[in-house]
């Protein structure tokens, strides 16, 4: 099993000096990748473009590009660059993101998201392949009918040969359609002991899309690190972001991350986290997630128990465990990284 650093939002607790010292110390710990996000704040394509130039092994990767926020062609020529920059290292991972952002930040509606996403993935790759793209498709068409558009073909290649991509999925239907198409699955949230229950549905994925599921396949869900020799109080550190996610990404009535925690078996507390979180009572929210959950979820606690439920992980079949770890200090998240490197 590999690991990951996802460094998240830009500007969350530490200046760039220490993101990119944080980033080179992964590097030098083994980390295989390190991740950027994006929302409604920083882009993730600057910010990778920024630490492949100053790291020389450490792979980088997109978590997520949002689909909303770039055309297919945009999408295929960030990644074809950051390929470059980073002379062959990138991973694109990319997402639906959801119908708030979508919709009320980009400007672009937000039905019909497998299909869009299958399309989306089907145009980047024969972008990335410097095919001449020409696409009819249920949601995308290219070039336009009855204009002077012109099939066109990227004009730089990617280093790598086949530019990996992963889908960032949760519910059944996204899952299956990163079997279909994609070479890694992105889940936040993922309780690892549900991990054969997801690999059906990318196995019924692939058999759709006409292929085997590949050995190759990335399962590499990002899951928060709190190492604390109190449990409480590293429980306690990564309560605001399962609040945040599963009570406030997203309306009452579309919410991914909700909807998870349903099938888990929390029906009563996703209600209760939720009410409470769209009424404004964030720290209440928080107090309401039951210990059980956050346990399945994150890895919390002394080094000896994070170690045990590593293998878990592990024994299930994780190929990149995506480490965010919360700290909101430089030191913190580096002792977080190194006492995960010696676990592995």
């Amino acid at each position: 099993m590999r690991l990951g650093l996802h460094v998240g939002y830009w500007g969350l607790g530490l200046e760039a000096s220490g993101q990119l010292e944080l980033v080179r110390e992964a590097e030098e710990l083994g980390f295989d990748s390190v991740w950027a996000a994006e929302a409604y704040g920083s882009d993730a394509a600057t910010v990778l473009s920024w630490l492949a130039s100053q790291t020389e092994r450490i792979k980088v990767g997109s978590a997520i590009f949002q689909i909303p926020a770039r055309s297919p062609a945009m999408c295929a020529m960030t990644a074809a660059t950051l390929d470059n920059i980073s002379d062959g290292r990138m991973i694109l991972g990319i997402g639906a993101s959801g119908p708030q952002v979508a919709e009320g930040w980009h400007g672009q509606r937000f039905p019909k998201q497998i299909q869009r996403t299958r399309e989306y993935i089907q145009i980047v790759r024969k972008a990335l392949a410097r095919e001449r793209v020409e696409y009819d498709g249920e949601v995308f068409t290219l070039p336009l009918p009855d204009g002077p558009g012109k099939a066109l073909k990227l004009t730089i290649a990617p280093v790598q040969e086949h530019l990996p991509i992963y889908l960032a999925a949760f519910g059944p239907n996204n899952t299956r359609l990163a079997g279909e198409v994609a070479d890694g699955w992105m889940p936040f949230l993922l309780k690892p002991e549900k991990v054969g229950e997801f690999r059906e549905l990318l196995e019924e994925g692939a058999q759709r899309g006409g292929r085997e599921l590949p050995d190759s396949f990335d399962l590499a869900p990002n899951v928060n690190v709190a190492v604390d020799d109190d449990l409480d109080r590293a429980r306690d550190a990564v309560r605001p972001f399962i609040a945040l996610y599963v009570g406030g990404m997203g309306s009452r009535e579309k919410n991914f991350y909700n909807t998870m925690v349903r099938r888990y078996g929390y029906d009563d507390a996703a209600t209760e986290i939720q009410d409470l979180y769209l009424e404004g009572k964030r720290d209440e929210a928080a107090a309401a997630i039951p210990v059980e959950l956050i346990d399945e979820v994150a890895l919390c606690g002394p080094e000896d128990r994070i170690r045990e439920r590593l293998a878990v992980y592990r024994d299930a079949g994780i190929g990149t465990l995506i480490a965010s770890p919360m700290a909101m200090d430089l030191e913190g998240r580096s002792r977080t990284m190194r006492a995960l490197a010696s676990f592995l």
